[in-house]
């Protein structure tokens, strides 16, 4: 097999960031970088008390986290643990994978490219719908509202 495509974690090209206070970051979209399709990547470096997203789950998309140094905090559904580089998490869909990394750490963020998908965010009380926009769910109206 031929290798087409690298990235390396350890050496990133970072591609993209955020600076909103409170969840600045670098990030490497390597699925892309290494031309993948199907499956997305992203590697995220997080400062101290820094966040990835907010608290949220996804109604579509299993996702997984691999530590590749530091001490990030994961928030879940159970309460906050502190990971340390080589642990790998699994978020499943649904409420039971509700989560949100907090820095310090490098950590890489994987999950299957599907659309579309809709993304909770229980804190806020909103939903986020991909393609489309993010709403809050107090909106929600009767489906037979406007027929």
């Amino acid at each position: 097999m031929r290798l087409v495509r690298r990235a390396n974690l350890l050496e990133p090209e970072f591609d993209h960031s955020s600076e909103r206070d409170g969840y600045r970051w670098e990030g490497m979209r390597v699925g892309r970088h290494i031309g993948g399709k199907q499956i997305g990547a992203s590697l995220y470096e997080l400062g101290e008390g820094q966040r990835t997203y907010p608290y949220h789950l996804h109604h579509g998309t299993e996702e997984w986290v691999l530590v590749v140094s530091g001490a990030p905090v994961l928030r879940g559904p159970d309460g906050e643990r502190t990971l340390r580089a080589g642990d790998v998490v699994c978020f499943p869909v649904g409420a039971a994978g509700a989560h949100l990394l907090t820095g310090p750490g490098r950590v890489l963020i994987i999950s299957a490219s599907c659309s579309p998908e809709v993304v909770e965010y229980p804190d806020s009380g909103k939903v986020g719908v991909r393609p489309g926009g993010t709403f809050l769910a107090a909106d929600a109206v009767d489906y037979w509202e406007g027929e």
